[in-house]
């Protein structure tokens, strides 16, 4: 029987730079709610017909978005490398308008002087989200909500401390 979902999700620890606490924050709450509900299949086909569950680590090698999809049991099923030029002004205005949201988090400022900066927060983290979904086009199929805790995961990942 078919389980297209993660059971598990990995950060390489060695591209991960040290952030500030929300920043963490953030990835941790991305990393819970990913593994609560989530959507993700491959598309290629596997070998042994596997179809689920699976264990996903993500990492940067050489400005490349690197995805290697495990079963249940961690045997290596693929490994997808992504080119992350078409995301990275994406990411970077996301992280920059999170260092914002933040920054007015910590001085308390008044709900209507937030709102417009989390409306435009969720609006780069949608766009990044639909992206991610167009670039894994044909590799795997996975729900808007799990492409957004993804893209949470891979901003955490590209952007250096």
């Amino acid at each position: 029987m078919a389980d297209p979902r993660i059971i598990a999700i990995e950060l390489d620890g060695d591209t991960l730079p040290q952030r500030a606490a929300d920043a963490d924050r953030e990835r941790v709450i991305a990393i819970h709610d990913l593994l609560a509900a989530n959507r993700f299949e491959p598309r290629r086909p596997i070998a042994n017909g596997y179809t689920g569950p699976y264990r996903v680590t993500l990492a940067v090698e050489e400005g490349r978005l690197v995805i290697v999809i495990a079963d249940a049991g961690g045997q290596l099923l693929e490994t997808i490398k992504l080119g992350l030029t078409r995301l990275r002004r994406t990411i970077r205005d996301y992280f920059a308008i999170c260092d914002s949201y933040f920054q007015a988090l910590g001085a308390q400022v008044q709900p209507t002087q937030m709102e417009p900066i989390d409306m435009a927060r969720r609006g780069l983290h949608n766009q990044g989200a639909e992206m991610l979904m167009e670039r894994l086009e044909g590799k795997v199929t996975l729900d808007f909500a799990t492409a957004r805790r993804l893209f949470t995961l891979i901003t955490a990942l590209h952007i250096r401390g």
